[in-house]
């Protein structure tokens, strides 16, 4: 069976609001405004969409594991609820300082949802809304989206100052949809 493309997309800044002191419980998850349509949208893409994201609060001692696998619960079950769809979420409960294989920008994760998934990752695409997730997108040969919504706007200066090279930059999650619908519909899908 040949491999296919996967979308990626990082889960705080992108699906929901960015907290300085971390979405510990699904009281503190927002969605931002344009994410269900941004997931409504990518659903009609044949290929898996697999929520990517470091989660440290984890290992900090500031959630609890179970809680972080709740608000991945309920956030799916919205996300489907209103149309869209979420085939994995992989996630690193490590601290920077921790050094792990799964860390964005490491690829540790990428490379487990690439062998659950049977991707391409050169054929795949990362939406993030951080320097790490260009990063991170970059060192598996993906095609990195940077939204600006979270910290998007912010770091995408960063790496503009540090010459590295984005693929494209959208408002939000919805906008990035659309562009990416248009690039799957634009070529054929591999079987």
């Amino acid at each position: 069976m040949s491999k296919k493309p996967g979308i990626f997309l990082d889960r705080d800044g992108v699906i929901n609001v960015n907290r300085a002191d971390y979405v510990k419980t699904w009281d503190e998850f927002e969605f931002l405004p344009a994410t269900l349509d941004g997931m409504r949208a990518l659903a009609l893409i044949p290929a898996p969409i697999i929520v990517i994201t470091n989660q440290s609060a984890i290992n900090r001692g500031l959630a609890l594991r179970e809680n972080v696998d709740d608000i991945h619960a309920r956030m799916v079950a919205h996300i489907q609820q209103a149309g869209g769809r979420v085939d994995g979420i992989f996630l690193c409960p490590h601290r920077p300082d921790e050094n792990c294989a799964c860390r964005k920008p490491a690829s540790g994760l990428f490379l487990q949802a690439a062998e659950e998934f049977n991707l391409e990752l050169s054929q795949s695409y990362f939406i993030g809304d951080a320097e790490t997730d260009v990063l991170a997108a970059l060192a598996i040969s993906a095609t990195p989206l940077l939204v600006k919504t979270g910290r998007g706007a912010k770091h995408a200066q960063r790496l503009q100052r540090a010459n590295i090279r984005v693929a494209q930059m959208f408002d939000d999650l919805s906008a990035a949809a659309e562009w990416l619908a248009n690039q799957f519909h634009a070529q054929p899908v591999k079987q």
